[in-house]
């Protein structure tokens, strides 16, 4: 079968680009300290040949998996495509993760090799089984790894063959492992340049984490894919953010809720309609009133979407030359078919609510699947169809509205939180009888963590000892920010706790 993406891989792309713009900047990254590092085209593929080499000297091959415990840095680019370049697979790392989090994500996918800093290296020392697998590279040692001979080659991989395993908070205590193939990386590219018409003039800036395909399919493939220049920022800060934007000659940037507040909430000065930026990627969780005043401030528009990484990035996205219809998350976006189902089985009709169902190519246009997981993978695709766990409905003319996750999933900064897992926390500890995790509207980060909590009859347990007990167990923005003890839960009528009775509840008495 032929389609757009034709057969090729990740490196076949690279390759392209490097023969058609081998002087042209590729890869601006700026760390925190202020300190810049800049490739060419033909100079980023020279550098992943070399640490390729380096690869094959410890060992890698085709098929293994190494896992990048590296924040947003030149580190990070080079290393994703000089282990494709071996045909091994990516394993990506959320650096902000508690240590036992990160060793159950290296473990689980059998990652050979784990390449991070010094100092992310020595966190995870007491809670990885073994070192005699690792290799301390980070940026005072990288070039300990590019001394070897430069590896030419390419691996015959398939272009459905998987290129990372993106591990993902779901409804389970645990995340699952998404594998995403060399099909599903061009595709989203191409999605993401034909939906916001990019192209070889675009520069795109992205601050938000390299470790979540948001900032992988919206920056760094889709500038790939464009022939544009990809600017990363190791963190975001908003009193330097739209100096950057102004400074890198940004044309495109994306942004979630926290970033839109945190902008707005920074003294406005005369220089911040003076910017090249065309377009802001975003996807939900600001008013109406920041909306307006964040397009009014700064003189662009904020093109709404939605997308999940089963889906390999976007499912919709709002027509850049188009009526955005907000707070629509659009239209189905290139490639792509929608269904809205009802909990009855039938299509949900405008207006009505119904679970985003979208229709794809297991590992071309949708995931390959759940990593050694194949009853979860069962449990979502069927038929060509992903089950997203997403409500929405949509008008007459087509436009989706977002209504409510299906899912377990609490989105905080950016990051999704599985409350599934902090309950499983909370409940281990031994004060605590029953405990339910919600997220509540947060006017900075999107929602906040609320654990409600039945401790066991004749115990007391204060917030202190509890959240000291979260902070050793739990990332730090995964801690619960509000703790209720209460006699009891609402519970269903099979006994577990009804939800959607607290969620009324705590939205009647915390009014967002």
């Amino acid at each position: 079968m032929l389609d757009m993406l034709g057969h090729r891989t990740l490196t076949d792309l690279l390759e392209e680009r490097v023969r058609r713009y081998p002087d042209k900047p590729w890869l601006i990254c700026e760390d925190d300290a202020g300190e810049v590092t800049r490739y060419t085209y033909a100079g980023f593929a020279e550098e992943t040949r070399a640490v390729a080499g380096g690869l094959r000297d410890l060992g890698i091959e085709a098929g293994d998996r190494v896992a990048l415990a590296l924040g947003n840095s030149p580190e990070f680019v080079i290393a994703y495509f000089a282990v494709i370049r071996l045909g091994a697979v990516v394993v990506p790392c959320n650096i902000r993760d508690h240590p036992a989090e990160i060793a159950y994500v290296i473990e689980r996918s059998g990652a050979r090799l784990l390449i991070g800093t010094d100092a992310m290296l020595e966190r995870l020392e007491d809670v990885l089984p073994g070192t005699d697998r690792l290799v301390r590279v980070g940026r005072w040692s990288w070039d300990g790894l590019r001394v070897a001979k430069p590896w030419d080659g390419r691996a015959e991989a398939g272009e459905e063959e998987p290129v990372q395993i993106l591990f993902t908070s779901g409804t389970t205590s645990r995340p699952k492992g998404v594998l995403i193939t060399h099909a599903n990386c061009i595709f989203a590219g191409e999605m993401v340049v034909r939906s916001y018409l990019l192209d070889d003039t675009d520069r795109l800036l992205t601050a938000l984490p390299l470790y979540h395909l948001n900032a992988q399919a919206l920056s760094m493939l889709a500038a790939l894919t464009a022939g544009g220049t990809l600017i990363v920022l190791e963190g975001y800060h908003a009193s330097v953010f739209w100096e950057r934007i102004r400074e890198y000659d940004a044309t495109q940037t994306s942004l979630v809720g926290m970033l839109v507040r945190t902008l707005l909430a920074r003294p406005p000065a005369v220089s911040d309609r003076r910017h090249r930026l065309r377009r802001v990627a975003f996807a939900l969780n600001v008013t109406d009133e920041e909306r307006a005043a964040f397009e009014e401030r700064f003189a662009v528009e904020l093109i709404n979407g939605y997308g999940l990484s089963e889906a390999v990035a976007g499912v919709s996205v709002c027509p850049v030359n188009g009526p955005k219809r907000w707070p629509s998350i659009g239209l189905p976006a290139m490639e792509r078919r929608v269904r809205l189902v009802r909990d009855d089985g039938r299509e949900a009709g405008p207006g009505e609510v119904g679970e985003i169902l979208v229709h794809g190519v297991p590992g071309r246009t949708l995931m390959l699947g759940y990593h050694l997981d194949p009853e979860a993978t069962a449990a979502v695709m069927g038929d060509g169809w992903l089950r997203t766990g997403d409500y929405a409905t949509a008008d007459a003319a087509g436009y989706l509205y977002f209504f409510d996750r299906k899912k377990d999933v609490i989105k905080r900064a950016g990051e999704s939180i599985s409350a599934s897992e902090v309950e499983a926390v909370l409940v281990g500890h031994p004060l605590i009888a029953r405990a339910a995790v919600v997220g509540v509207p947060d006017p900075m980060r999107d929602e906040a963590v609320l654990a409600v909590l039945v401790p066991e009859p004749g115990t007391a347990l204060s917030k202190a000892e509890l959240l000291a007990y979260c902070r050793q167990r739990l990332a730090a923005y995964k801690v619960p920010t509000i703790v209720e003890f209460r006699a009891a839960l609402p519970l269903t009528s099979v006994g577990k706790i009804d939800k959607r009775l607290l969620r009324a509840d705590v939205r009647k008495r915390r009014p967002s």
